[in-house]
C-alpha cells in the first residue's frame, strides 16, 4: 500500500507554490509584493520556496498584497494535495452547532 506522506510534498512547499504562480500571473515581483504585505523580500521568497512556514498573520498580509482572498489559496492547495494524494475532494459537511 502506498504511503501518502510519502508521495505528497509538504503542504509549505505546495503553498508556496501556489502564491508564486499568483504573484507571477499578476506580473509583479517579490520586492512588491514584500513591500505590501510587510515582510522581507528574503523571508517571502523563502516561503514561495516552500522553506518556511508563513503564520497565519502572514499569510493574510500576503494574500492582501495580492489582492487574493485566502480562501481560494488554501482552496488550490487543498485541491493540488488531493491530486498528489490521489484522492477525490470530499465533501465537507458543516458540523451542527451545539
Amino acid at each position: 500500500m502506498r504511503n501518502v506522506r510519502d508521495a505528497a510534498p509538504l503542504m509549505r512547499e505546495v503553498l508556496g507554490e501556489s502564491l508564486r504562480e499568483q504573484r507571477t500571473a499578476q506580473g509583479r515581483t517579490l520586492r512588491e509584493v514584500s513591500q505590501d504585505a510587510r515582510v522581507s523580500l528574503g523571508y517571502l521568497s523563502e516561503i514561495e520556496r516552500g522553506q518556511k512556514e508563513a503564520s497565519s498573520e502572514l499569510l493574510a498580509a500576503i494574500c492582501g498584497a495580492l489582492d487574493l482572498p485566502l480562501s481560494i489559496v488554501l482552496d488550490d492547495v487543498s485541491q493540488r494535495l488531493a491530486s498528489y494524494e490521489s484522492v477525490a475532494m470530499l465533501r465537507v459537511v458543516p458540523v451542527a452547532a451545539a
